[in-house]
C-alpha cells in the first residue's frame, strides 16, 4: 500500500520530534535549575512581602476541626528581615495587640543596634547565605533521584518541562537533610527560558523519622510549592500547600493542612535595608491599607 505524501511528512515529523525529545536529559535540566536557583536566591533575598498563613487542623477522616489565619509583614530591619504579625483571621489586630507587636519590633531593632561588630557580622552572614542544611540538600537534588521527562506544558503563559522524580536506588546522601529524599517522590515544572523550577509537588512514599524518632511524618503526606515571576526576572514563592499527618512520639497524631500565600513583594536595595519604626512609612502604609480592606470585607 502506498502511503500518501502528506502522511509520510507527518510520520517523519513525529519521528524527528520524538528523537529530539528523547535526547533531552532530564537530569541536566535539574542541574541547570539548581544553578539558576542559586542565582535567583541572591536577588530574591532583597524582597519584603506579606505572608498569609492558614493552618487547618483535621480529624481522622479529613474533616475540619479548627482553623486559624495569621498574616505577617516581612520587612528589613537593620539589614535582615523581621516578621511582624499584622492580621489575625483576615482582620486587623486589636489595638492592645497591635501596640504589643510594635513594642516587640522596637525592642528587636534596639537590640540589633546595640550589637557588637562581630555580632552584627554574624547575623548578616547567616542571612546572606542559605542555612547549611538547606543548601547542602539542594545541591544533592540532581544526584538523589532518577528523573523522567514527562512532557512539555504551558503554565501561566510559560513554556515548561514537566519532570517526574523517584528516589535513586543505591544513592548515599552526603548530608543529613538529603536523607529525606529517599522517602519522597516529586514532580518538577521547569521554565524553559529561565531554567527555574517554578512549581514542585512532593509526596511522602515512606514514613519520615525526624529528631531521633520523636516525630514521624506519615506516608501520603504531600506538599505543593508554586512560584511567580516578578520584576528583575526573579522567581518568588506564590503559594505553598502542605497536607500532612505527623505523630509526636507515641502520644498523638496531628493531621493538618497549611496554606501559605505570599503577596505585595517590594524590593529593598542592599544599601537601604535599615528601616526604623518611626521611618517605616511604606510598611505602615501598606498594613493600614490592608487593614482597611479587611474591615470592609468583614462587614
Amino acid at each position: 500500500m502506498k502511503i500518501p505524501g502528506y502522511l509520510r511528512m507527518l510520520l517523519l515529523g513525529l519521528a524527528s520530534t520524538t528523537a529530539l525529545f528523547s535526547q533531552i536529559d532530564a537530569r541536566e535540566i535539574i542541574r541547570n535549575s539548581v544553578a539558576a536557583d542559586e542565582r535567583n536566591w541572591r536577588i530574591a533575598r532583597n524582597y519584603g512581602f506579606l505572608r498569609r498563613v492558614e493552618l487547618r487542623s483535621l480529624d481522622s477522616q479529613g474533616g475540619l476541626k479548627s482553623s486559624e489565619v495569621k498574616t505577617y509583614d516581612i520587612t528589613f530591619q537593620e539589614g535582615t528581615p523581621y516578621s511582624q504579625l499584622v492580621q489575625r483571621d483576615d482582620r486587623p489586630l486589636p489595638a492592645t495587640e497591635e501596640r504589643r507587636e510594635q513594642e516587640i519590633l522596637a525592642k528587636s531593632i534596639a537590640e540589633r543596634r546595640q550589637e557588637t561588630t562581630a555580632e552584627r557580622a554574624k547575623r548578616l552572614s547567616a542571612y546572606e547565605g542559605r542555612p547549611d542544611w538547606q543548601r547542602e540538600a539542594w545541591h544533592e537534588l540532581a544526584d538523589a533521584f532518577d528523573f523522567r521527562l514527562a512532557g512539555e506544558r504551558r503554565l501561566d503563559n510559560h513554556s515548561i518541562f514537566l519532570i517526574e522524580a523517584t528516589p535513586r536506588k543505591g544513592y548515599q546522601p552526603r548530608s543529613r537533610t538529603a536523607k529525606l529524599f529517599r522517602s519522597l517522590k516529586a514532580r518538577f515544572w521547569v521554565d524553559q527560558r529561565d531554567h527555574q523550577i517554578v512549581k514542585v509537588e512532593a509526596e511522602v512514599i515512606d514514613t519520615i523519622w525526624i529528631g531521633l524518632f520523636l516525630v514521624r511524618v506519615a506516608k501520603g503526606s504531600r506538599a505543593t510549592l508554586e512560584l511567580t515571576r516578578v520584576s528583575d526576572g526573579v522567581w518568588l514563592p506564590d503559594r505553598l500547600q502542605v497536607v500532612a499527618s505527623a505523630r509526636l512520639g507515641l502520644l498523638k497524631t496531628y493531621r493538618f493542612e497549611q496554606r501559605v500565600h505570599y503577596s505585595r513583594y517590594s524590593c529593598t536595595p542592599t544599601d537601604a535595608r535599615t528601616i526604623y519604626p518611626a521611618e517605616s512609612r511604606d510598611s505602615h502604609s501598606r498594613v493600614a491599607t490592608m487593614n482597611r480592606a479587611a474591615k470592609v470585607t468583614s462587614r
